[in-house]
C-alpha cells in the first residue's frame, strides 16, 4: 500500500494529512495518485461508498493550492451534501501554503450574482448554482482549474441530471481546459462516461469494510457468502427482527421504508425490544435529546412520536421533518445512541450515514410524480447497500432484502445485477427548454448549427443520433420563438429580454410564460392574493405539489368562493391542489399543529413550500417589473414577506426588525405595537416585560430599529 509519505506534495501537507490520521492511501486513492490525479491529469473515479473518494478530491485540490494553479470548484446535487463538503475542505484553512486559503459555499437564490465567490480559492456550490454563475457570466470562470464533480451516476437522474450535464459540458469547453474529477458510484458504464468527460478511468469495487448482500424469506436469510442464517421471527415483522438481530451483535440498523408512514410503524414496532439494548448512561442523555425536540418543535403528531421513539434509541427519518430534526437524528445514529433508524430511501442520496446492517424493507418505492409504487432500479438498490458497514466500528456491513415474492428472482436480478447503464435525460422536453434558452442566452447571435454542435458535446449528444437530438432541438427553438423568449435574424438567435430575464431567473421557460400570460390578466384596484397563490403552486417549477384528498374539495371550494374576487382567471377546485391551501393557511399563521392535523403537512413540507414560493414570487415580480404591471408589484413584495415569515398582513411592517418573526410579532399586535413608529415610540423597559421578548431581546430591537431607519 503506498504511503502518505510517497505523494509529491510538501512536507507540510503531509504532516497534515497524518495529524487527520492519514498514513496509507486505500486502494482507490493510490490507483488515482498513480493516475497522474497529482500531475493535472482528469479523472473519473468510479468507486463503492466510502471508499476515500473525498481524500481523492482533498489530494487534488492541496496540490492546486500550493501550485496556484487557480480556483477550484466542488459541484454537490445535494445542499446536505454541499455542507458535508464544505465542512470537510474547511479543514484546509489551517494548512500554511504562504497566504489564508478562502472558501465558501454557496447554494441558494440562484438570480443573485454573489460578488464575493469570485475572491475564493475554493468554492462548494451545488449543480444548479454553479449553473446560474455561468449563465451570469461570472469573470471568474476563466481563474478556474480544478473542476470536482461529486456523484457524477446521478447524470442519469431525470430531476438532477440535466444541470449537471449541461454544467460539466460548458467547463469542459472553457479555454484554459481546467482538470475534471469526476467521483461516481460503481456503474456499468462508465468506461462510456469517461470518455465523454474526456476522462482517465479509474474503477474500484474495494470498500475499506466487505460487504455482504442477502435476501430474508419467511426468516431464512440467503447471504451471498453462502453464510445463511435463521432470524428470529415475532409479530413486529421481518424488517425489525433483521434490525433487532444485528443489535444483539453489537451493530446497528437502517430500515429502509417505501413511504413515509412506514418509516414511522417500523421504528414504532422496534421501539420497545431496541429500548433494552439502551444503557442506562444513554438512556439519561436520549431524554435529554427528546426534550430538546419538543422544545425547539411544535407538538405536532409526528414529533411528539419522534420524541417519544428517541427515549428508546429508535428513530425515523424523511422529508416531513424540519433540518433541525433530521440533524439531531442524524448526529445521535452516528454517535450509537440510536441504535435503529427507520427511513425513506432519500437518506441514501444524502448524508454519509453508515450501518452494520441496510434492510430494504421493500424493493418498491412511492413515486411522487406518478403516484404508484414502482420497484428501485439495481443502481438505487446499490446505493442503500452502500450504507452498510462502519469503517471505524465493523468488520463487515450487511445488506438484506426483505422478500414479499420469489427470493431466487430478487436475488438474481439486485445482488447479482448490474447496474444500469447511465443515459442521459438531457433530451426531455423541459430540460431542452431550459438549456436551449440558457445558451442562446449566454452566446448572443448563435447560429442553429453552432446550437447542435454544442449539445453534440453534451453526453445525450454521444448516446443519442443526431438526427433525433437535431429534430428535437428544433422543435424546442420553434416554442421559444413563438412564445418570444428568442428571435432569429439573418439564421443567428437572440434571447429577448423576456427570454434572458427568464433565464437568469432559474425559471422553467413554460412557468414565464404562464406567469406573463396570467399578468396580461390582472386588474387595477383589488387583490389578488389567492390568485397569486394558485398561480405559484399550480406552475411547473412548484415543489413540492400535494394532491387534494377527497376531504379537501369542500374547503377549496370554500376557499375560491369567498375570494372569487382576488382570483387572476376562472378556475375550479380541480385546477388547485393541497400545497395552495396549506400556503393560504401558512400566511394566515396556522400553526404547524394545525397544518399537520387537518392538511397533512408536516414542517418539512412547508419549509420546501415557502423556499421554492419565495423564489416563484420574486421570479413573478421581476416579470411584472419587466411587463410594466406596476399594479400588482407592491401585492407581490408583501406577499412575499408574509409567505417566508407566515404572517397576516397587519404584521409585515413589524417583521423588517430583525429578531422579530411571526410569534413575537403577534404579541406586540396584541400588546398594541402595530408598526415600527409605535415600536420606536414604547420605552426600552416596557418593552421588555411583553412576554418572549426580555430585556435582551428589547435592547436588540432597539438597537435594530436605529440601523433600519
Amino acid at each position: 500500500m503506498m504511503k502518505v509519505d510517497e505523494l509529491d506534495v510538501p512536507k507540510n501537507i503531509i504532516e497534515f494529512l497524518r495529524e487527520s490520521g492519514i498514513v496509507t492511501l486505500y486502494p482507490p486513492q493510490e490507483k488515482s495518485v498513480k493516475a497522474g490525479l497529482l500531475s493535472g491529469s482528469s479523472l473519473l473515479v468510479s468507486a463503492p461508498t466510502a471508499s476515500g473518494k473525498t481524500l481523492i478530491a482533498l489530494l487534488a485540490t492541496i496540490k492546486h493550492l500550493v501550485e496556484k494553479k487557480g480556483k477550484i470548484v466542488y459541484l454537490s446535487p445535494l445542499k446536505a451534501l454541499a455542507s458535508e463538503k464544505f465542512s470537510e475542505f474547511k479543514k484546509l484553512e489551517s494548512v500554511d501554503i504562504g497566504r489564508k486559503i478562502k472558501i465558501q459555499i454557496s447554494t441558494g437564490d440562484f438570480d443573485q450574482t454573489d460578488k464575493t465567490l469570485g475572491s475564493n480559492d475554493i468554492l462548494v456550490l451545488t449543480n444548479e448554482k454553479m449553473d446560474s454563475v455561468i449563465r451570469q457570466g461570472a469573470e471568474w470562470l476563466n481563474d478556474i482549474s480544478l473542476v470536482i464533480a461529486d456523484e457524477v451516476h446521478l447524470l442519469g437522474d431525470e430531476d438532477r441530471g440535466p444541470t449537471l450535464e449541461i454544467v460539466l459540458t460548458k467547463l469542459a469547453i472553457l479555454e484554459q481546459k481546467p482538470q475534471v474529477l469526476a467521483l461516481s458510484a460503481t456503474v456499468t458504464n462508465a468506461d462510456e462516461i469517461s470518455k465523454w468527460l474526456g476522462c482517465k478511468l479509474v474503477e474500484s469495487d474495494w470498500r475499506p469494510v466487505p460487504l455482504w448482500e442477502g435476501v430474508c424469506d419467511q426468516g431464512t436469510v440467503i447471504m451471498q457468502n453462502r453464510k445463511n442464517f435463521q432470524v428470529e421471527t415475532s409479530i413486529r415483522g421481518l424488517p425489525v427482527d433483521l434490525g433487532l438481530d444485528s443489535l444483539k451483535n453489537g451493530g446497528q440498523a437502517i430500515l429502509f421504508a417505501e413511504t413515509r408512514a412506514r418509516s414511522a410503524a417500523l421504528a414504532t414496532k422496534a421501539s420497545d425490544a431496541v429500548s433494552k439494548f439502551v444503557t442506562e448512561k444513554e438512556k439519561k442523555s436520549l431524554e435529554q435529546i427528546s426534550q430538546k425536540i419538543l422544545e425547539d418543535n411544535e407538538h405536532t403528531e409526528l414529533i411528539r412520536n419522534l420524541a417519544t421513539l428517541v427515549k428508546k434509541g429508535v428513530a425515523f427519518h424523511h422529508a416531513g421533518l424540519n433540518q433541525n430534526c433530521r440533524e439531531i437524528i442524524e448526529s445521535e445514529f452516528r454517535n450509537g445512541k440510536i441504535k435503529i433508524l427507520a427511513s425513506t430511501p432519500t437518506l441514501a442520496a444524502g448524508v454519509n450515514l453508515p450501518a452494520r446492517r441496510v434492510v430494504i424493507s421493500s424493493i418498491n418505492r412511492y413515486d411522487v410524480k406518478y403516484g404508484v409504487n414502482k420497484a428501485i432500479s439495481v443502481l438505487e438498490y446499490k446505493q442503500l447497500c452502500g450504507r452498510a458497514g462502519r469503517p471505524q466500528y465493523d468488520e463487515y456491513g450487511e445488506s438484506i432484502i426483505v422478500a414479499s415474492s420469489n427470493s431466487q428472482d430478487l436475488f438474481d436480478y439486485y445482488i447479482n445485477g448490474l447496474p444500469e447503464p447511465i443515459s442521459s435525460k438531457l433530451t426531455d422536453d423541459k430540460a431542452l427548454r431550459i438549456h436551449a434558452l440558457s445558451l442562446i442566452s449566454t452566446t448572443p447571435g448563435i447560429k442553429n448549427e453552432e446550437i447542435i454542435d454544442f449539445f453534440a458535446k453534451t453526453l445525450a449528444g454521444s448516446q443519442e443520433r443526431k438526427s433525433i437530438i437535431k429534430f428535437k432541438i428544433q422543435i424546442t427553438l420553434r416554442y421559444l420563438e413563438v412564445e418570444e423568449l428568442v428571435k432569429q435574424k439573418g439564421g443567428r438567435f437572440i434571447a429577448t429580454e423576456f427570454g434572458k430575464k427568464t433565464s437568469t431567473l432559474y425559471i422553467d421557460p413554460l412557468t414565464a410564460v404562464y406567469f406573463r400570460k396570467s399578468l396580461q390578466q390582472i386588474s387595477k384596484g383589488r387583490k389578488h392574493t389567492i390568485g397569486i397563490l394558485h398561480l405559484i403552486t399550480t406552475c411547473e417549477d412548484f415543489f413540492p405539489k400535494f394532491s387534494l384528498r377527497n376531504k379537501d374539495y369542500e374547503s377549496i371550494g370554500t376557499l375560491l368562493e369567498n375570494h372569487a374576487n382576488e382570483l387572476i382567471e376562472h378556475i375550479s377546485e380541480y385546477d388547485c391542489n393541497r400545497s395552495m391551501l396549506a400556503l393560504n393557511a401558512w400566511i394566515n399563521e396556522s400553526s404547524e399543529v394545525f397544518l399537520s392535523d387537518n392538511l397533512g403537512i408536516e414542517s418539512g413540507d412547508m419549509h420546501r413550500m415557502t423556499e421554492t414560493s419565495d423564489w416563484l414570487i420574486h421570479a413573478f415580480y421581476e416579470l411584472a417589473k419587466l411587463e410594466k404591471a406596476d399594479n400588482i408589484m407592491e401585492e407581490l413584495v408583501i406577499l412575499q414577506t408574509r409567505v417566508a415569515y407566515g404572517i397576516k398582513e397587519e404584521l409585515v411592517d413589524l417583521v423588517k426588525v430583525r429578531g422579530i418573526g411571526r410569534i413575537r410579532a403577534r404579541l406586540l399586535y396584541k400588546n398594541g405595537i402595530k408598526t415600527r413608529d409605535e415600536l420606536e415610540s414604547i420605552p426600552v423597559e416596557k418593552l421588555a416585560k411583553i412576554d418572549k421578548i426580555g430585556p435582551v431581546i428589547a435592547e436588540n430591537i432597539k438597537t435594530q430599529l436605529k440601523k433600519v431607519r
